[in-house]
Protein backbone atom coordinates (compact mmCIF):
# COMPACT_ATOMS: atom_id res chain seq x y z
CA UNK A 1 0.00 0.00 0.00
CA UNK A 2 1.14 3.53 -0.82
CA UNK A 3 0.15 6.84 0.78
CA UNK A 4 0.46 10.10 -1.17
CA UNK A 5 -0.20 13.63 0.13
CA UNK A 6 -0.76 16.84 -1.84
CA UNK A 7 -1.60 20.38 -0.73
CA UNK A 8 -3.70 22.57 -3.03
CA UNK A 9 -3.26 26.34 -2.69
CA UNK A 10 -6.61 28.09 -3.20
CA UNK A 11 -7.64 31.75 -3.28
CA UNK A 12 -10.93 32.83 -1.72
CA UNK A 13 -12.51 36.11 -2.84
CA UNK A 14 -14.09 37.43 0.39
CA UNK A 15 -17.35 39.36 0.58
CA UNK A 16 -19.42 36.19 0.15
CA UNK A 17 -18.56 32.53 0.67
CA UNK A 18 -16.05 31.30 -1.93
CA UNK A 19 -17.07 28.07 -3.65
CA UNK A 20 -14.09 26.55 -5.46
CA UNK A 21 -14.22 23.54 -7.77
CA UNK A 22 -11.18 21.42 -6.88
CA UNK A 23 -12.13 18.33 -8.90
CA UNK A 24 -9.44 18.86 -11.56
CA UNK A 25 -6.75 19.46 -8.95
CA UNK A 26 -7.78 16.32 -7.05
CA UNK A 27 -7.54 14.36 -10.31
CA UNK A 28 -4.08 15.85 -10.81
CA UNK A 29 -3.03 14.65 -7.35
CA UNK A 30 -4.32 11.18 -8.16
CA UNK A 31 -2.28 11.11 -11.37
CA UNK A 32 0.83 12.31 -9.50
CA UNK A 33 0.35 9.61 -6.88
CA UNK A 34 0.62 6.73 -9.33
CA UNK A 35 -2.03 4.91 -7.28
CA UNK A 36 -4.74 3.12 -9.26
CA UNK A 37 -7.10 1.71 -6.65
CA UNK A 38 -7.90 2.86 -3.15
CA UNK A 39 -9.36 5.85 -1.35
CA UNK A 40 -9.00 9.58 -1.96
CA UNK A 41 -9.57 11.83 1.05
CA UNK A 42 -10.04 15.56 0.49
CA UNK A 43 -9.88 17.76 3.60
CA UNK A 44 -9.83 21.36 4.74
CA UNK A 45 -7.50 22.13 7.64
CA UNK A 46 -9.34 25.45 8.19
CA UNK A 47 -12.13 25.66 10.76
CA UNK A 48 -14.24 28.00 8.60
CA UNK A 49 -13.99 25.94 5.40
CA UNK A 50 -15.72 22.82 4.09
CA UNK A 51 -15.27 20.15 1.44
CA UNK A 52 -18.41 18.71 -0.12
CA UNK A 53 -19.63 16.79 -3.16
CA UNK A 54 -22.37 18.03 -5.50
CA UNK A 55 -23.11 18.70 -9.13
CA UNK A 56 -22.23 21.91 -10.98
CA UNK A 57 -25.49 23.72 -11.71
CA UNK A 58 -24.16 25.88 -14.63
CA UNK A 59 -26.24 28.99 -13.85
CA UNK A 60 -24.41 31.46 -11.60
CA UNK A 61 -25.00 34.53 -9.45
CA UNK A 62 -22.84 37.68 -9.37
CA UNK A 63 -20.04 36.24 -7.19
CA UNK A 64 -19.61 33.19 -9.44
CA UNK A 65 -21.46 30.76 -7.18
CA UNK A 66 -23.74 28.41 -9.08
CA UNK A 67 -27.43 28.21 -8.20
CA UNK A 68 -27.01 25.12 -5.95
CA UNK A 69 -24.16 26.81 -4.07
CA UNK A 70 -26.21 29.99 -3.74
CA UNK A 71 -29.16 27.96 -2.44
CA UNK A 72 -26.94 26.07 0.02
CA UNK A 73 -25.59 29.34 1.40
CA UNK A 74 -29.10 30.84 1.59
CA UNK A 75 -30.52 27.82 3.46
CA UNK A 76 -27.55 27.67 5.87
CA UNK A 77 -28.01 31.41 6.38
CA UNK A 78 -31.49 30.71 7.76
CA UNK A 79 -29.87 28.52 10.43
CA UNK A 80 -26.69 30.59 10.89
CA UNK A 81 -27.21 34.19 9.72
CA UNK A 82 -24.11 36.17 8.74
CA UNK A 83 -22.43 37.62 11.80
CA UNK A 84 -21.84 41.28 10.96
CA UNK A 85 -22.02 43.30 14.17
CA UNK A 86 -19.57 43.95 16.95
CA UNK A 87 -19.67 43.09 19.77
CA UNK A 88 -21.05 39.65 19.00
CA UNK A 89 -24.82 39.85 18.75
CA UNK A 90 -27.75 38.24 16.95
CA UNK A 91 -27.55 35.26 19.31
CA UNK A 92 -23.81 34.65 18.86
CA UNK A 93 -21.45 34.47 21.84
CA UNK A 94 -18.25 34.04 19.81
CA UNK A 95 -15.79 35.71 19.74
CA UNK A 96 -15.42 36.68 23.37
CA UNK A 97 -12.98 39.08 25.00
CA UNK A 98 -10.53 36.33 26.02
CA UNK A 99 -10.40 35.05 22.44
CA UNK A 100 -9.63 38.53 21.10
CA UNK A 101 -6.86 38.95 23.66
CA UNK A 102 -5.38 35.54 22.80
CA UNK A 103 -5.39 36.23 19.05
CA UNK A 104 -3.83 39.67 19.65
CA UNK A 105 -0.95 37.93 21.47
CA UNK A 106 -0.10 35.61 18.56
CA UNK A 107 3.05 36.36 16.51
CA UNK A 108 0.79 36.20 13.42
CA UNK A 109 -1.94 38.46 14.90
CA UNK A 110 -1.84 40.79 11.87
CA UNK A 111 -2.92 37.89 9.64
CA UNK A 112 -6.08 37.35 11.73
CA UNK A 113 -6.70 40.97 12.76
CA UNK A 114 -5.53 43.16 9.85
CA UNK A 115 -4.74 46.59 11.21
CA UNK A 116 -5.88 45.42 14.66
CA UNK A 117 -9.50 45.30 13.44
CA UNK A 118 -11.36 42.98 15.83
CA UNK A 119 -14.33 42.78 13.46
CA UNK A 120 -12.19 40.46 11.30
CA UNK A 121 -13.03 37.72 13.82
CA UNK A 122 -16.81 38.10 13.45
CA UNK A 123 -17.18 34.71 11.80
CA UNK A 124 -19.16 32.52 14.19
CA UNK A 125 -21.53 31.79 11.31
CA UNK A 126 -18.61 30.55 9.17
CA UNK A 127 -17.48 28.17 11.91
CA UNK A 128 -21.02 26.81 12.32
CA UNK A 129 -21.61 26.37 8.57
CA UNK A 130 -18.28 24.54 8.25
CA UNK A 131 -19.27 22.26 11.13
CA UNK A 132 -22.65 21.49 9.55
CA UNK A 133 -21.30 20.77 6.04
CA UNK A 134 -18.10 19.08 7.24
CA UNK A 135 -14.41 19.45 6.53
CA UNK A 136 -13.73 16.35 4.45
CA UNK A 137 -14.97 13.82 1.93
CA UNK A 138 -13.67 10.39 0.94
CA UNK A 139 -14.03 8.95 -2.55
CA UNK A 140 -13.30 5.54 -4.05
CA UNK A 141 -10.42 5.37 -6.51
CA UNK A 142 -11.10 2.75 -9.18
CA UNK A 143 -8.63 2.06 -11.98
CA UNK A 144 -7.08 5.51 -11.54
CA UNK A 145 -10.41 7.37 -11.66
CA UNK A 146 -12.63 8.93 -9.03
CA UNK A 147 -15.57 6.61 -8.41
CA UNK A 148 -18.35 8.98 -9.39
CA UNK A 149 -20.08 10.05 -12.59
CA UNK A 150 -19.78 13.06 -14.86
CA UNK A 151 -22.20 15.22 -12.84
CA UNK A 152 -20.15 14.96 -9.63
CA UNK A 153 -17.74 17.67 -8.53
CA UNK A 154 -15.66 18.22 -5.40
CA UNK A 155 -16.03 21.70 -3.94
CA UNK A 156 -14.00 23.53 -1.33
CA UNK A 157 -15.90 26.40 0.28
CA UNK A 158 -14.53 29.20 2.43
CA UNK A 159 -17.50 30.38 4.49
CA UNK A 160 -15.50 33.26 6.01
CA UNK A 161 -16.47 36.39 4.08
CA UNK A 162 -14.15 38.82 5.86
CA UNK A 163 -11.46 39.15 3.18
CA UNK A 164 -9.73 37.32 0.32
CA UNK A 165 -7.09 34.89 1.51
CA UNK A 166 -5.01 31.91 0.53
CA UNK A 167 -6.46 28.62 1.75
CA UNK A 168 -5.10 25.07 1.67
CA UNK A 169 -6.94 21.92 0.68
CA UNK A 170 -5.27 18.62 1.52
CA UNK A 171 -5.56 15.51 -0.67
CA UNK A 172 -4.48 12.08 0.56
CA UNK A 173 -4.49 9.10 -1.80
CA UNK A 174 -4.16 5.68 -0.18
CA UNK A 175 -4.02 2.45 -2.13
CA UNK A 176 -2.15 0.36 -4.64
Amino acid sequence: MTVFHAALALESHGGTPSFLDVTGQVRGAIAASGIGNGIVAVMSPHTTCSVYYDEWAHDTVEDGSDFLQHDLNRVLGLICPDQTRFPPSDGYSYPGTRHFEEVESWPSAEEYLPGGDRSALLNADAHLKASIVGSSQAFPLIDGELGFGVTGYIFFVDWDRDRPRTRTCRVTVIGE
